[in-house]
């Protein structure tokens, strides 16, 4: 293991947004993630008050798009808004330095037809000026989800793909806990991801309080919930990715050690 530790990955954690770099300092973190703004709410992003800080800082930065984001979906009413805040919240990430934007795979209603939302993927990519990446997330639950399976998500990759001018805008972020939650095996989990997509930018590197395939979405701190730490482990060392724990607060000093120790 001693030989490999200077290719050890960046760790951190899902943070408040008051003050992203004082909870990073609090983790002993190199990366922090937060939202700018209310995870449930649409109203536009807010720029916290250390963005100069934050750009000077080492402190890798990632920004997490609101919860309510769903680009997929024929319903117009909130595709459109969906559209608005992900290119707000894209300029906004980019001018505090973010190296890439997550945001969920969203999903379409139960008795539309799949191909809807991944064409509609296609058109966010065709129209939006990406100043960073935007980072796909799988998610555990959704009868008809765009990014809970694989074979899901290699039909929302190529549309999205297909539709950026620059492909490269177009990345990937695996969380483990939605995998497990969603029903896919972790062991083996990245090469598979990885023949789909060529890369992964981040890893959610979270424990689940729920069975495999519950469709729930419920992190835990590593090592407390029902994945096997091994596991989650394997996922890590094998996507060469920056790694954030978005675990309760209370466990994420000890989840950071816990992963510097065995990666």
């Amino acid at each position: 293991m001693d030989s490999h530790s200077g290719s050890r990955p960046r760790i951190g954690a899902h943070v408040d947004q008051d003050d992203p770099l004082a909870h990073a300092a609090a983790r002993d973190a190199e990366v922090v993630q937060f939202f700018l703004g209310d995870p449930q709410g649409w109203k536009g992003p807010v720029t916290p008050a250390t963005a100069d800080a934050l750009r000077a800082s080492d402190v890798d930065v990632y920004v997490h798009a609101p919860y309510v984001v769903n680009v997929a979906t024929a319903n117009n009413r909130i595709r459109i808004p969906s559209r608005k805040l992900l290119d707000a919240h894209l300029k906004a990430a980019a001018a505090i330095g973010a190296k890439g934007l997550i945001v969920h795979g969203g999903h379409v209603n139960a008795g539309d037809d799949p191909q809807t939302g991944f064409d509609n993927w296609r058109k966010v990519f065709e129209r939006t000026e990406c100043p960073i990446p935007v980072l796909i997330e799988n998610t555990a639950g959704g009868g008809n989800a765009m990014a809970r399976k694989l074979e899901r998500i290699a039909r929302l990759w190529d549309a999205a793909t297909a539709g950026a001018p620059d492909p490269s805008v177009v990345g990937f972020c695996l969380d483990t806990c939605h995998f497990h939650a969603g029903g896919e095996e972790l062991a083996g989990l990245v090469e598979r991801v990885k023949a789909i997509t060529g890369r992964i930018d981040l890893v959610h590197c979270n424990d689940s309080r729920d069975a495999f395939d519950s469709g729930a979405d419920r992190h835990a701190n590593l090592g407390s919930g029902q994945i096997d730490p091994e596991s989650i482990l394997e996922v890590c060392r094998a996507a060469g990715a920056p790694i954030v724990v978005e675990t309760p607060f209370e466990g994420q000093a000890d989840d950071i050690a816990f992963l510097r120790k065995h990666l």
